[in-house]
């Protein structure tokens, strides 16, 4: 599977889109308020720049998507009148995602972003905010050496660049779970390490001394590799796919070469990476929680397969039928997992570049 060529979130704004089925990842996105003001403030009053460059790396498409930016640009211009600034201070916002992401209903939701943000800030607020676009992975270079400020990223960097490679005996399984083989295990955290470290290496070249980041990453609390989040988001879909094999709808074989590229760190081996690629000091390294026991089966479903759809059809292309697999998970759901209590562990690191 090539993931930059077909990972991305449903587009759209229809009963299945991500823009739909996102009230999780907004919940997580202002949780980290604080963490998120306290470094663009810190990063304002050490380096004062006349036009401050945000990116946000994997920006998706919906409410979501101006969100961060919205309470970043406020937080800036509130200290700016705190230090009694004068110049107009103006902003240069990337949005950064996969080239199959749904960069369409961005661009046409850009206008209502810049109205809301004059109401919301009043007394003849002119933004100055300048958005563009940029399709890639961020995985690899997405800009100039020293041109950006500010990086800010939320449930994003858990997804890999590739399903890892060796991991032909996870059968029964499409992601880390208690039964996977320990080399499968193995495989999943190296690749996340091979591709953080890339992350950090680029991510190191692009901003300005001084620079800083914020990552939110579904994660894990310990060291226990199997995620509980992801048994309650993706255990459904692992059963539903079972059920299809034994109604004859599907090959065994397709079904276990299908794999989930997707890893949960825990703040141990965030710290670790950070610190062995050495380009970042840590400011903050901690973990959040956010618990499920009010998430409908219905809205999980939907939660779900606004995320795993596209994978699925890339790899089953016309072989199944979505409505009946995110049937049979919303079934699941309402008999048995729903009913368990579960938190989602976020992963919070706000970093800034040495040098």
């Amino acid at each position: 599977m090539e993931v930059a060529k077909v990972l991305h979130m449903n587009e759209g704004i229809g009963e299945a889109s991500y823009a739909k089925n996102s009230l999780l990842q907004q919940k997580v996105i202002l949780m980290t308020k604080s963490i998120r003001d306290k470094a663009i403030c810190a990063l304002y009053r050490s380096l004062s720049p006349e036009t401050i460059c945000i990116a946000d790396l994997g920006c998706s498409s919906g409410p979501n998507t101006f969100l961060a930016i919205s309470e970043l640009i406020k937080t800036i211009y509130e200290e700016s009148k705190i230090n009694g600034q004068k110049q107009s201070l103006e902003f240069q916002v990337f949005l950064i995602d996969l080239p199959r992401n749904d960069f369409n209903t961005i661009f046409r939701s850009l206008p209502a972003f810049y109205e809301d943000l004059r109401k919301q800030m009043g007394d003849g607020f002119d933004p100055n905010c300048f958005v563009a676009g940029v399709a890639g992975s961020f995985y690899n270079r997405l800009f100039p050496s020293k041109s950006i400020h500010f990086v800010h990223s939320s449930y994003s960097l858990h997804w890999l660049s590739q399903v890892p490679d060796g991991i032909e005996n996870n059968k029964g399984n499409i992601y880390v779970t208690s039964t996977s083989p320990l080399d499968v295990v193995k495989a999943y955290y190296e690749q996340y390490e091979r591709d953080f470290v890339n992350f950090l290496k680029y991510r190191s070249i692009e901003l300005v001394k001084g620079g800083r980041m914020i990552l939110t990453m579904l994660g894990r609390k310990n060291e226990d590799r199997y995620s509980k989040a992801c048994r309650y988001y993706l255990e459904p879909l692992v059963m539903a796919l079972k059920e299809l094999i034994v109604e004859g709808s599907i090959e065994e074989e397709k079904v276990n070469s299908f794999n989930i590229p997707g890893y949960c760190p825990s703040p141990a081996e965030v710290k670790y990476i950070v610190e062995k690629e050495g380009s970042f000091t840590i400011d903050v390294l901690e973990t959040s929680e956010i618990h499920m026991d009010s998430f409908d089966e219905y809205n999980a479903t939907q939660c779900m397969r606004a995320s795993t759809e596209p994978l699925l059809v890339s790899h089953f292309s016309d072989e199944l039928n979505m409505d009946q697999v995110y049937h049979k998970c919303r079934e699941i759901f309402v008999n048995g997992i729903a009913k368990e209590k579960t938190t989602f562990t976020n992963v919070i690191v706000s970093l800034t570049k040495i040098n």
